[in-house]
This record gives C-alpha cells, sequence and structure tokens, in this order.
C-alpha cells in the first residue's frame, strides 16, 4: 500500500515536471514567434517609410520639371513674340524704304503731266519714257529683276503662256512675243511674263538649252 502510494507521488511529480517543461517551451515559442512578428512589422513600416520618401522625391522632380517646362514656354513665347514684332518693323522700314525711292519718280510723272497740260503733248512721249527709265532703275536698285524674255525658251517658271503661234524656222517652245513682262525678287517670281509661245518647229538641241538655263 505504501509502495503504491509513492508510484502515485511519483507519477504526479513527472507530470508536473512535464507541464513545467511544456511551459517553457510554449513560453519559448510564443517569445520567438512574437520576435519574428515585430521584425516583420519593423521591416514593413520601414519599407513604407522608403516609398513614402521615394514619392515624396519623384513627386518633387516632376514639380522641379514642370517648373522648368514653364518657365521655358514662357521665354519661348517671349522670343517669338519680339521676333515677330522684329519683323514687322524690318518689313515696315522695307516698304518705307521703297516708298521714299519712288517720290522722285511721282515727282518726275507729276512735272511731265504738268509740262505737257502747259505745252502740249509733242514731246510727252520723251518724258514719259524717261520717267519710266527711272522707276525701272530704282526697282532694279532694289533687287527687281524685269522678266522680258522674247526669243528665249519658254521656262513654265517665270512665263505664262497666253497663246501658240506657229513657227517652223523658230525652235519650238520659244517666247515669240511678250504681252505683260514679268518680275521676280530674291530669285522669287513676283509676278510672271505673260508670253505667246511658238509651235511646229525644231526641237531645241541640248546644249542650246543647257546654255540658256546657265
Amino acid at each position: 500500500m505504501a509502495e503504491e502510494e509513492k508510484n502515485e507521488q511519483a507519477a504526479e511529480a513527472a507530470e508536473a515536471e512535464a507541464a513545467n517543461v511544456e511551459e517553457t517551451v510554449d513560453a519559448e515559442a510564443a517569445e520567438d514567434l512574437e520576435e519574428a512578428i515585430g521584425a516583420e512589422a519593423d521591416e514593413a513600416v520601414a519599407g513604407v517609410v522608403d516609398e513614402s520618401e521615394e514619392l515624396a522625391k519623384a513627386k518633387q522632380e516632376v514639380a522641379d520639371w514642370q517648373n522648368k517646362y514653364l518657365r521655358l514656354h514662357a521665354e519661348w513665347d517671349t522670343y517669338r513674340r519680339r521676333t515677330n514684332e522684329q519683323r514687322e518693323v524690318e518689313k515696315a522700314r522695307a516698304n518705307e524704304k521703297l516708298v521714299e525711292s519712288l517720290l522722285p519718280v511721282l515727282d518726275d510723272f507729276e512735272r511731265t503731266i504738268d509740262y505737257a497740260e502747259k505745252n502740249g503733248t509733242d514731246n510727252l512721249l520723251g518724258g514719259v519714257e524717261a520717267v519710266y527709265a527711272k522707276l525701272v532703275n530704282t526697282l532694279q536698285t532694289d533687287g527687281v529683276e524685269v522678266i522680258d524674255p522674247a526669243g528665249e525658251p519658254f521656262d513654265a517658271l517665270q512665263h505664262q503662256a497666253v497663246a501658240t503661234v506657229p513657227d517652223t524656222e523658230a525652235y519650238d517652245e520659244t517666247v515669240a512675243a511678250v504681252y505683260q513682262k514679268g518680275y521676280k525678287m530674291g530669285g522669287k517670281v513676283i509676278r510672271p511674263a505673260m508670253v505667246t509661245v511658238t509651235t511646229g518647229g525644231p526641237k531645241r538641241p541640248a546644249e542650246d538649252a543647257g546654255e540658256d538655263d546657265e
């Protein structure tokens, strides 16, 4: 009987010891788990902080680029406006210079008309021709070139054909007559010459066409 009691007491002691061991193990496991969760939470918080800093940095860069764009756009608008104003001023000065150079021609026209009214029209032609020559010279001085292509090969870039004239002796597509002279300035045709063109003649030799182009 006494031995059974001893055995029971030993069993109870063993169970108590096992329970203590289990509690110790559970406590350590819980502590380890808590530490792991805490570490993960710290990493997550740190990641959020880093992302927030990167987002703030990105927003600042966007704002900086927007400011640069707005500044460049404003500078470009100012430059374009000043350039347009300068062009308008230069255009006005060029027109003013041309009008100023034509004023003496108008004076000559007035003197010619006055002379014809007082002395008749017998000598009017000579006066008109002189004024015309002065006007042409004034325009040429300002860079205007007269297109008067009689006898030259027809050039569709500078001439406007208003009629054709049969001519078997002249080269085909030669300007037979000029109805209205043309004008160009700075290499640009302002008004093409109105001409008649020959047809039915021999083809112009290639070497002649090349010399005419030169």
